[in-house]
């Protein structure tokens, strides 16, 4: 019912175009495929010597604590960056000009700054004099600075969008301008910035193989001494892929059933927009 309201239901020569497209589509995929597999057999990468690291335990334990260093980089900017972003985002909506422009300023520049060059800035200041640990906190800071320059603009946006009723009803009892944010408007900003706050989270973690740059630990850390070793770099790096891909996909569930627990209603929200378009053109 919703769709034939939204758009056009597509005729049967659209349907049959689609499904060539379609069949095309998946024969380029394959046949790309094919040549990709044949190309690393011709070049003996899928020999058992080049695979075998990765099922020798000491070996895997190694990439097992790439991978940890790279969810604990993750995390530290995840969270700075959720700070940061809260802080920065109600400070761009705030009514003294004196916080909301120093808040613009700083959203605005290290939104600008590419997250490589402030590792690269934070390693020559601090980490190149702090041994193991000072990479990984450059990581961290520049995860946090620059994913928090997009976060505010994403806490900004999902403040704004909440109706203007709520916030009118609220100085109307009485409440003063952080009252209304942090008990009105935050919490029901909460639901329609949900996906996006989650998408951020996937990037930040996406973005800790930068690190590697600045010698920093993390899955790409651990894939140059072994590839050095077994000059076995398509597999180690086709493994490291599928490491990021599964901690990707685990975020994407996450944020999947973040938003049907907690942004369920807006499917009932579009039925009942859908029912009252129907009404209209009944009318």
């Amino acid at each position: 019912m919703s769709t034939s309201v939204l758009f056009d239901a597509p005729g049967p020569r659209t349907v049959r175009r689609h499904r060539v497209y379609s069949v095309l589509t998946v024969v380029v995929l394959a046949a790309a495929l094919a040549l990709v597999v044949v190309r690393l057999n011709s070049r003996d990468q899928f020999a058992a010597d080049k695979w075998e690291v990765f099922v020798t335990p000491s070996y895997v334990e190694f990439i097992l604590n790439g991978l940890v260093d790279t969810l604990q980089m993750a995390a530290g900017g995840i969270v700075g960056a959720m700070v940061l972003g809260l802080v920065l985002g109600i400070g761009k909506i705030s009514d003294h000009r004196w916080i909301r422009t120093p808040c613009w300023a700083v959203v605005e520049f290290f939104r600008a700054v590419p997250v490589l060059m402030l590792m690269i800035f934070f390693f020559s200041i601090y980490g190149i004099y702090n041994g193991t640990s000072g990479p990984f906190w450059c990581v961290v800071w520049a995860l946090s600075l620059y994913n928090g320059a997009v976060l505010a603009e994403v806490f900004r946006a999902g403040l704004l969008a909440v109706p203007k009723g709520q916030s009118e009803a609220a100085y109307a009892i009485g409440m003063r301008k952080s009252q209304v944010v942090w008990i009105v408007l935050l919490p029901q900003a909460v639901k329609i910035m949900i996906p996006a706050i989650i998408s951020q989270c996937v990037v930040t973690l996406k973005d800790t193989s930068l690190g590697y740059a600045i010698a920093a630990p993390g899955l790409t850390a651990v894939a140059r001494p072994i590839y050095l070793e077994f000059q076995n770099h398509i597999p180690v790096y086709l493994v490291i892929a599928a490491l990021y891909i599964v901690v990707n996909l685990v975020l994407t569930a996450l944020a999947t059933w973040v938003q049907k627990r907690f942004v369920g209603e807006r499917k009932q929200l579009q039925v009942s927009m859908v029912g009252e378009a129907q009404s209209e053109r009944a009318a």
